[in-house]
């Protein structure tokens, strides 16, 4: 996984990304940088700049860490139902590439309305992880509000905490605040990844605190009558939210070869409603 040319050329001010493509070609092309790191400095570019964007160009790309144990429903007896305790969750459909489960009967139709309606004095316009610093910006490519539930904040968030941890056998530490959001007609998520990319400035911070994601848990809150599915492009599979049904999927690494790129489409009619679990690798502080 490589950083745009606009994400390396931020790294050094006074640089360009016409510069770091010419870098990056001749470096691939088997120029040393030696010659031409002279190059530079024969063309007018000033030491500091030169230097800072040799380093840049040249510096190793981190190798993505393969999560040797991962969060999933035991599906070996390929079982219609799954017991987590106070409920029985059907298994609706499930497949490997992406690693992906559907789900029915997560939530009561109860504890989805109370969910929602503890969640909408706290409602405001959704944000995404700052990929260039710390902290969190908004995003054009997400027109939703929303808002984060702590861990066990209320006996509805406590115990659908349980079952998923008991479902996706993964320690309910490992999970993020249960994250719930509202698309109105026309917002959506334009095709994403939820993993931090490691290559971003920002993901040192984030990854200190529980590490990688892993897995996510889409739980629809309510039935959307046109539009606002949960596509994933490279597979073309669309999941219709339904109140109470909930998509898994899992990524043991941080590359696009798991397939999990994924968005929200338009909502054309109605509202839609859901709430967002995002699995850590370790106990999320």
């Amino acid at each position: 996984m490589s950083q745009s040319l606009e994400q390396l050329s931020a790294q050094v001010p006074g640089s360009t990304p016409a510069l770091m493509q010419w870098l990056q070609t001749q470096l691939a092309a088997g120029h040393a940088p030696a010659t031409l790191h002279q190059s530079l400095l024969e063309t007018g570019w000033t030491p500091h700049v030169a230097h800072a964007a040799m380093a840049v160009c040249t510096q190793p790309v981190p190798t993505p860490v393969h999560i040797a144990v991962m969060p999933g429903p035991d599906l070996s007896q390929h079982p219609s139902t799954i017991d987590v305790g106070d409920r029985a969750v059907q298994v609706l459909f499930s497949m490997q590439q992406p690693r992906l489960v559907l789900f029915g009967n997560l939530l009561s139709d109860a504890e989805c309305e109370q969910l929602i309606a503890d969640a909408r004095p706290a409602m405001a316009r959704s944000r995404t992880v700052a990929t260039q610093a710390h902290g969190e910006e908004i995003n054009p490519d997400r027109t939703s509000s929303g808002m984060f539930y702590t861990r066990a904040q209320t006996p509805v968030v406590a115990r659908l905490e349980a079952r998923i941890a008991k479902l996706l056998q993964w320690p309910a530490e490992n999970g993020e605040g249960l994250q719930v959001l509202s698309y109105r007609p026309g917002a959506e998520y334009k095709p994403h990844h939820d993993y931090f990319n490691p290559t971003e400035p920002s993901s040192a911070a984030i990854l200190q605190h529980g590490g990688q994601r892993v897995g996510t848990l889409v739980i629809y809150l309510s039935d959307v009558p046109e539009g606002g599915c949960t596509f994933f492009p490279e597979s073309q599979l669309r999941i219709h939210p339904r109140r109470g049904h909930a998509v898994f999927f899992s990524y043991s690494s941080p590359e696009v070869q798991t397939l999990t790129l994924h968005g929200g489409d338009p909502v054309l009619n109605g509202e839609k409603w859901i709430a967002t679990k995002w699995l850590r690798e370790a106990p999320f502080l």
